[in-house]
């Protein structure tokens, strides 16, 4: 009877009504759903700038994961016996979100007392802005692409160790020195036209050759010139015209009033061009046309005052640039599109090698301050070359690199600038810091003095040319003085015997250049011989008793220091950036190849797990 009267209301039951009754019952649903989530803010977190970013959420549920600069920190719960300030009422939480399942909480944190940054709780994790964790810890991250995929790539330092080929020796690669590029160093004004070797800007913006970094120069060559492969070389003009492999007789544009002819030159034994071409002609050229390589060679002997001038397509609107080679003593000047360098006389036969790269950019970049200004500009097409005087000119060569003649013009310029006392004076005033009196120039640095001493090594190793081994062992001499006998020792302790690269009152001790110039000691002991080389070895040996008995002083737990000045001043610990603790450990690496020490290793291994935030235990 039940099921009966059932069938009996629906029936009287209108389909209408039934559609009528389900939409009430949608809509109280909906009301109902909008009321329990109307305490709950539906915003997403803010910009990058100041914390995180909604959109990331979407794709990674971890706040590390999902932008450039969340980084995860685990907030502690407080403890049952926690002080009171610690439990003081925390700050309100607001903006919860719930997306895929994962609630987020704004929150303010507080740092140190007294600064509040947002942050994003997530359960009993707390998110903090990378940007903020970047500049409170001195860490380093950044968001890499990897196969259409994002990833956060987070380091505790930014600096690498190079991996230790082989033993050190005296004729190898100098350390990781393949990978220096001197010359492109903001502080280098130019490559000097008549000195061949950089000119420093690193403290005063006039310019001073300054021998660490010279030696520098000639020391990544001569180590580029080991590691990478031989250069491609495109021959112009050759002594013999039947050499020649780019160019033919009817090469050399000649104006009207101008000649360039065949000459046999009875000092080379050989034919040369001479070139007659006034001044006031648009120059005699030689068609060039490399898009490839950018290191141009000449033989040059000048009869008067002239110029060789290389005409460059570059990649600022293809516009033309001409660098000029002028036989005057102007160090560098730019005006429109036209660089000047001053080659000197040249009145002798001499071979100038110029990588047209650095000569554009330095010459673009040309600035009144210390500092180089950066510029993208780039040659595209070497055009020719045009010469202007009287003279002679032969071997016109472009090539991909000139490794061996950077390295010999460093070389050269050590033997010519080594004064009376075995010294390469430094020639500006040096201030190392408050509490240090300033280095007046003429002070002599324990690392050029070492350094030079490894520069000259190679250099006689190849050439067997005594000059350059003599003007290694004279260097020695400034290691036996005190650096108020204008030398470079210092005495730790009245025991230690210790080479200063600033040889300053109250002595600094800075370790990077200690141990470069126990390098080049080295590397004079092993080649000059029992006898030619016993100073240096004894200098040698006490230098590395020092090293070995002062080396704990720089370890403070997490990285080392720069220099002993928190000793000997009193003052704060002058901390080493990551690149200088890396030169420590590389420095560490190549001594202990040659000396058999296990406190080399000790530090070495704990040196190396600072980069990555090992730190020493505490008590």
């Amino acid at each position: 009877p039940h099921s009966v009267n059932m069938r009996c209301l629906a029936a009287r039951v209108n389909y209408k009504t039934l559609i009528i009754i389900c939409a009430l019952f949608t809509l109280v649903t909906i009301l109902l759903w909008k009321k329990c989530g109307s305490d709950r803010a539906t915003h997403f977190p803010y910009d990058l700038s100041n914390g995180f970013r909604g959109d990331g959420i979407e794709k990674r549920a971890a706040a590390s994961e999902s932008n450039s600069y969340g980084l995860n920190i685990v907030a502690k719960q407080q403890s049952e016996e926690a002080s009171p300030q610690e439990q003081q009422k925390a700050p309100p939480v607001a903006k919860v979100l719930n997306v895929q399942g994962l609630k987020y909480e704004d929150i303010d944190c507080l740092i140190n007392e007294d600064q509040t940054i947002k942050g994003r709780r997530e359960g009993n994790e707390v998110y903090l802005p990378f940007s903020w964790i970047e500049k409170y810890f001195e860490v380093y991250g950044k968001i890499a692409q990897y196969d259409g995929y994002e990833r956060f790539e987070f380091s505790h330092s930014y600096s690498k160790v190079y991996t230790q080929r082989a033993p050190y020796h005296p004729d190898g690669v100098f350390m990781s020195f393949e990978g220096y590029n001197v010359e492109v160093r903001e502080r280098v004004k130019c490559i000097s036209g008549v000195e061949g070797v950089p000119l420093s800007t690193q403290w005063g913006p006039q310019g001073y050759f300054y021998p660490i970094q010279i030696a520098q120069y000639g020391l990544s060559h001569y180590s580029k010139n080991l590691t990478e492969k031989p250069p491609h070389v495109e021959v112009y003009e050759t002594a013999e015209g039947e050499d020649r492999t780019n160019s033919g007789p009817n090469d050399w544009s000649v104006p009207k009033g101008a000649s360039v002819t065949s000459f046999f030159d009875k000092s080379r034994s050989s034919k040369v061009k001479q070139f007659i071409v006034p001044e006031s002609t648009e120059g005699a050229s030689l068609q060039l046309g490399n898009t490839k390589d950018f290191i141009i060679s000449f033989d040059l002997k000048l009869l008067t005052n002239g110029s060789v001038s290389v005409i460059l397509e570059t990649t600022e609107k293809n516009q033309l640039f001409t660098v000029h080679y002028v036989s005057n003593t102007q160090l560098i000047a730019f005006k429109d599109r036209d660089i000047y360098y001053g080659i000197g006389s040249r009145t002798g036969w001499s071979t100038i090698t110029r990588d047209l790269v650095t000569d554009l950019k330095k010459g673009v970049g040309l600035s009144n301050t210390k500092a180089v200004k950066q510029t993208k500009i780039m040659p595209r097409r070497v055009v020719r070359l045009v010469v202007k005087g009287q003279g002679f000119i032969d071997n016109i060569t472009i090539s991909t690199t000139a490794h061996m003649a950077a390295f010999f013009a460093a070389s050269s310029w050590l033997v010519r600038n080594q004064d009376d006392k075995g010294g390469w004076p430094i020639m500006v005033t040096r201030k190392l810091g408050e509490g240090f009196k300033s280095l007046n120039p003429g002070w002599y640095s324990a690392m050029a003095q070492g350094q030079a001493i490894s520069t000259l090594v190679r250099a006689y190793l190849i050439t067997k040319d005594h000059q350059f081994l003599n003007s290694a062992l004279k260097a020695t001499a400034p290691f036996k003085l005190l650096s108020e006998q204008h030398g470079v020792k210092a005495v730790f302790m009245n025991k230690y015997d210790w080479y200063e690269e600033y040889p300053t009152t109250p002595s600094s001790f800075v370790l990077n250049g200690f141990i470069y110039s126990l390098i080049g000691l080295y590397d004079l002991k092993e080649i000059a011989g029992e006898k030619q080389g016993r100073e240096a070895k004894s200098l040698y040996d006490r230098g590395l008793e020092s090293l070995r008995a002062m080396l704990p002083l720089y370890d403070t737990g997490s990285g080392t220091v720069y220099d002993l000045r928190h000793f000997m001043l009193g003052t704060a610990p002058n901390l080493a950036r990551w690149d200088y603790h890396t030169t420590h450990i590389n420095q560490l690496q190549l001594l202990s190849t040659i000396e058999n020490s296990p406190v080399f290793k000790d530090f070495l291994k704990r040196w190396k797990s600072y980069l990555k935030g090992s730190r020493a235990k505490h008590n």
